[in-house]
């Protein structure tokens, strides 16, 4: 019965997946419309002659799910990259139809605008027939009805608005040419979460808008929240997405602030009436500013009886006229401010950087007139927006990812304007908080020598990378160039902790160390393609660690080697094996002792003790592995470490034929110490001497040293 429900909802679950196509006579049954998962099982049951027939029958439609299930995953791949390419020629068309919204929009907005220039006109040619076209149109345009009204009615608006709203009369004084445009309720919107924060009323007046919240036991009563000039103030508008509709966004940088309007034409009201009041505000400043540039009479001084006088007032009309000849009418000029609110809105940084340039330019031989300066605070507060925003883009709380590259827009941007060194340090600031970031985000393998070939990749990369766009942003700053040496040694540093924690203070062999040492050194050596060499950094703060390591492992071999010296009962070896005799004469060849046939007897015996023949491959193998790490830093080091172990052998050799009695043994210590003396130390000042590249006078005079130590015959002991 189990096997049977089990079956049924297999069925139902392969009838409602099939996809397209089918040959078998069971695909087909399947597919059909009127197909009854119940009735076919209880069919297919009847007809069985036993369990097997079902679960032969069951394997089948599992095999037809499987292949049902693999078809429907090649469609789903065959359509995924069709997928993609229609989502971004949505998201392309998206914006083409916004682009064209707003076009139409800045269309109307123009002829609205001559609309109402013409009844301006009207109305001031005949005074009588504006006052009969408001009084007979209530629906008038704002603006038209605003020309009609009487300068005392703006004011009185104005005064009402002030006793309306508490906080805003010192921030908001009274002035002749200011007036409320348009005002309402709206809602307004975390801009994040879009969570409803609280209910407002704006007042947009001709040249700035205030938002007020409303008082909680005081109807009609508000107080002030905000204050926004319209010469930084941006409009956009906010794509409805149900439930989120009817809003618009304010842009005032650095912040924005969204608002839900009462019903989409109210809305609309709202776009337009701040498009609209934001032009005719762009043009009363373009009008004022070209009356401020047409000449004036000067007023005539009264008469003086000075002499000197008149050659002063000739020297002072002189500037006065050039002053005047500066021309910031133009239309480009006049909408400089709004189009840098614009291009910094949009993220258009290098636009702004050249509408900033084109101003230089224009004005860099001009007189620095009263107009030209405040048309400079004007610009000069978009600059430091500007330069916030390129400040926020470098810095490590952006996404770090794109590589050095991802910095170039910011960089270059900042540099043209005039911040190559904020520029530079971002940058660098940026880069090693990637590079640190990059050297966490690594996997600690069990092996050491793997995590350390995957940690000089990463880091090495990155800082090579970091170098060839240093170079190509800061070309042109040599001043600069000392600051990434700076950051360079600093990055090491964070390299080099990370290294020595997995290499050194792991305690790691010393072949290990060697090795991952060595990894660290070729990866540096490829700084040098631009030619930067950090070798004596890494090697100033390795050097400390290399040296605990090194004595650590010396110490390793003069316990081992005195362990062995307590143990030593002077006899012959017996590999016992050939294969074992010659295993051995590889590893001392692979020593540098090319003579050891001749301490080698008959059959698998050599004449030499086991203490000493592991002595010599332990400080063979231990001189390999510290040239590996060799630099200067370490030359009396490491000789130093070679003279003490050297010197536990030669003294327990000396020490055990003082004491030998057996004229036997006595004779295979003196073969012992004539092999230590004569092949060994030699052996080791060579090798020490092709490592390092120069001789070693210490090891020269323990070699000239090495003949038996006279001591006193009676003296059975020796100084170690």
């Amino acid at each position: 019965g189990g096997s049977l429900g089990r079956l049924e909802g297999r069925l139902v679950t392969m009838a409602l997946s099939l996809g397209e196509g089918g040959g078998s006579r069971l695909r087909r049954q399947l597919e059909s419309g009127g197909f009854a998962a119940g009735e076919y099982v209880k069919q297919l049951s009847q007809q069985s002659d036993g369990d097997r027939d079902l679960q032969e029958h069951r394997q089948r439609i599992q095999a037809l799910s499987e292949e049902t299930a693999q078809s429907l995953k090649r469609n789903v791949y065959q359509n995924y990259r069709q997928f993609i390419e229609t989502a971004r020629e949505i998201s392309y068309l998206e914006s083409e139809m916004y682009q064209l919204s707003h076009i139409l929009t800045e269309q109307k907005g123009i002829m609205e605008a001559v609309t109402q220039a013409l009844l301006l006109q009207a109305d001031r040619d005949d005074p009588a027939l504006g006052a009969r076209r408001a009084a007979a149109d209530p629906f008038l345009p704002l603006s038209a009805k605003e020309a009609a009204a009487s300068e005392e009615g703006r004011q009185r608006t104005l005064t009402t608005l002030l006793e309306k709203v508490e906080g805003c009369r010192d921030l908001l004084p009274e002035s002749p040419g200011k007036y409320l445009v348009y005002n309402g309720d709206l809602v307004e919107y975390d801009a994040d979460h879009m969570a409803q924060i609280q209910r407002v009323h704006a007042f947009l007046m001709n040249d700035c808008l205030l938002v007020a919240t409303a008082l909680p036991n005081r109807r009609g009563a508000y107080r002030y929240d905000a204050l926004y000039p319209l010469d930084g103030l941006a409009v956009v508008n906010v794509k409805d997405n149900p439930p989120m509709k009817d809003m618009f966004k304010l842009l005032m940088f650095p912040e924005s602030r969204i608002f839900q309007a009462e019903n989409a034409k109210i809305k609309k009201e709202w776009l337009e009436v701040l498009e609209e009041t934001k032009r005719n505000r762009a043009l009363s400043e373009k009008r004022r500013l070209e009356q401020e540039a047409l000449p004036r009479p000067a007023p005539t001084p009264p008469e003086s009886t000075n002499p000197f006088e008149e050659d002063e007032e000739e020297e002072e009309e002189e500037p006065s006229a050039e002053e005047e000849v500066v021309d910031l009418s133009l239309e480009w000029i006049q909408e400089l401010p709004e189009d840098l609110d614009v291009c910094i809105a949009q993220r258009d940084f290098e636009g702004a950087v050249d509408l900033l340039d084109k101003l230089n330019e224009y004005l860099g031989d001009k007189p620095v007139s009263q107009p030209v300066k405040e048309l400079r605070a004007k610009v000069d507060e978009r600059v430091r927006q500007l330069t916030d925003v390129l400040v926020f883009e470098l810095s490590p709380d952006r996404s770090l990812r794109g590589g050095p590259r991802a910095t170039r827009r910011a960089v270059s941007q900042l540099i043209r304007l005039g911040q190559s060194t904020k520029a530079c340090e971002l940058f660098l600031k940026n880069r090693a908080a990637a590079v640190q970031t990059a050297i966490r985000q690594l996997r600690i393998e069990g092996a050491t020598l793997l995590y350390i070939h995957k940690l000089c990749h990463v880091f090495f990369t990155s800082l090579l990378e970091t170098a060839r766009e240093f170079e190509t942003d800061f070309a042109g700053n040599n001043g600069c160039y000392s600051a990434f040496v700076v950051w360079a040694r600093s990055s090491m540093k964070m390299f080099v902790d990370a290294f020595s924690k997995q290499v050194f203070d792991s305690k790691e062999s010393l072949s290990t160390a060697a090795e991952c040492v060595k990894v660290a050194k070729e990866h540096c050596k490829q700084l040098s393609e631009i030619g930067l060499d950090l070798t004596f950094i890494i090697h100033a703060l390795l050097v400390k660690d290399i040296k605990g390591a090194l004595q650590s492992y010396k110490d390793i071999i003069i316990e081992a080697t005195k362990h062995r010296n307590s143990e030593e009962m002077w006899r012959r070896m017996n590999l016992m094996t050939p294969e074992a005799l010659g295993k051995l004469r590889e590893e001392m060849r692979s020593c540098g002792v090319g003579n050891f046939d001749q301490y080698t007897g008959d059959d698998c015996w050599v004449n030499l003790s086991y203490t000493v023949v592991a002595f010599t491959k332990q400080t063979m193998a231990f001189l390999e592995e510290a040239l590996k790490l060799y630099f200067p830093e370490l030359h009396m080091v490491l000789l130093e470490s070679l003279v003490e172990i050297i010197l536990v052998a030669v003294q327990h050799v000396d020490y055990s034929l003082r004491c030998e009695q057996d004229p036997e043994k006595k004779a295979f210590i003196r073969q012992n110490a004539s092999f230590l003396y004569e092949t060994v130390l030699p052996v080791v000042e060579k090798r020490f001497e092709e490592g390092v590249g120069k001789p070693a006078k210490q090891l020269q005079d323990l070699r000239n040293a090495s003949r038996l130590m006279r001591v006193n015959p009676e003296s059975t002991t020796s100084v170690v």
